[in-house]
C-alpha cells in the first residue's frame, strides 16, 4: 500500500502477510476518501464505524502530516493529483467511489479526471462543502492570512478545538498542512473540460464557508447525472456519525449490485441511533 493512500476500518484489520484475497472475504467495493485543508486520515473516523465490512475504505494522507509529517508540503493541486492517482493505479482493480470533503472536493474532482484518462474511472464522485469550480478563489486569500488570523478562523468554523490552543507542538504542524492546502485550493484553476462521472453534492444548510445554492452548480462539471443532498450541521457535518452514515449508503455498490447513489445498504436515520447523537440527515433537493 502507498503512503498515498491509508486503509483504515474493518479492511486494515485483515492480518498483515495473510496472502490474496479469497472470494469469500475479498473486498467488494472502495471508496476513497480525501480530507478536508490540512485533514489526516483520522477525520474519516466516524465512517470507518459505519462502512460495511466488505469495502476497502483508503483515506488520503498528503505530504507534511500523519506518517508523512516530516515530507515537503506541497502547495499546488498537480503534483497531490499525480501521486494520488498513481497509488489508486497500482491497486487491485475494484469498482470504487470518491469522496472529497472541503480541500478534498477539489482533488476529488481532479482525481477523478486523471482516473478516467487512465482508463480507471470511479463510478461515481461525491463533492462536499465546496463551492464548484465556475467559483474561483477569490482575494483576500485565507493562506496569506497570520497564523492568529487563520487560528480565529479555524475557531470559527470549526475546524480547530479551543482545546488545543496552547499546544503549540500541535498547532503549529497543523497550521502548516492548512497553509499549504488552502494555498494549492486557492490558486486552483477551473480545467478546460469535466468529468462524464456522475456527481453528488453534499453540503449543509449551517455551512458558513460556502453558500448553499452554489452546489448545484456542479452539475456543470459532469455529462452524466448529478443529485444533490443536503444536511444540517455547519462546515464540518460530514464527520457526525448519523450523517457519515447516510452518506456512504449513497455512496457504495450494494451486494446485489444496486447503483452508488441509491442508497446501497441502510443507515440509521435519527440522532438517538448513534450514541453521541449529532446532526441529522435532512433530505435530497432538486439540482
Amino acid at each position: 500500500m502507498s503512503n498515498w493512500l491509508m486503509k483504515v476500518g474493518a479492511g486494515a484489520r485483515r492480518a498483515p502477510g495473510a496472502g490474496p484475497w479469497h472470494s469469500a472475504n475479498r473486498p467488494r467495493f472502495r471508496l476513497v476518501a480525501l480530507p478536508h485543508a490540512g485533514g489526516w486520515p483520522s477525520a474519516f473516523r466516524s465512517w470507518w464505524q459505519v462502512l460495511p465490512e466488505d469495502v476497502e475504505f483508503l483515506v488520503a494522507q498528503l505530504p507534511g502530516r500523519g506518517a508523512r509529517i516530516n515530507e515537503p508540503l506541497l502547495t499546488r493541486v498537480e503534483p497531490l493529483v499525480e501521486g494520488l492517482g498513481r497509488a489508486l493505479a497500482d491497486l487491485e482493480p475494484l469498482p470504487y467511489a470518491v469522496i472529497g470533503h472541503s480541500f478534498g472536493s477539489v482533488l476529488g474532482y481532479e482525481l477523478t479526471r486523471a482516473m478516467e484518462q487512465k482508463g480507471l474511472a470511479p463510478t461515481l464522485l461525491a463533492v462536499s462543502a465546496r463551492q464548484p469550480p465556475c467559483f474561483p478563489s477569490e482575494p483576500p486569500f485565507a493562506h496569506l492570512r497570520s497564523d492568529a488570523e487563520l487560528l480565529d478562523h479555524l475557531l470559527d468554523i470549526g475546524g480547530m478545538s479551543p482545546g488545543l490552543m496552547n499546544r503549540a507542538d500541535l498547532v503549529q504542524p497543523s497550521l502548516r498542512a492548512i497553509r499549504a492546502d488552502l494555498e494549492a485550493m486557492e490558486r486552483y484553476e477551473r480545467p478546460l473540460s469535466g468529468t462524464g462521472v456522475p456527481i453528488l453534492a453534499f453540503g449543509a444548510l449551517d455551512d458558513p464557508v460556502v453558500v448553499p445554492e452554489r452546489l448545484h452548480l456542479w452539475s456543470l462539471e459532469t455529462t452524466d447525472s448529478f443529485s444533490r443532498f443536503m444536511f444540517t450541521g455547519g462546515h464540518f457535518y460530514l464527520y457526525a456519525p448519523i450523517n457519515a452514515a447516510a452518506m456512504a449508503s449513497l455512496l457504495v455498490v450494494g451486494p446485489d449490485g444496486s447503483s452508488a447513489g441509491s442508497g446501497a445498504f441502510s443507515p440509521p436515520r435519527r440522532p438517538a441511533d448513534v450514541p453521541g447523537g449529532g446532526s441529522t440527515y435532512l433530505r435530497k433537493e432538486p439540482a
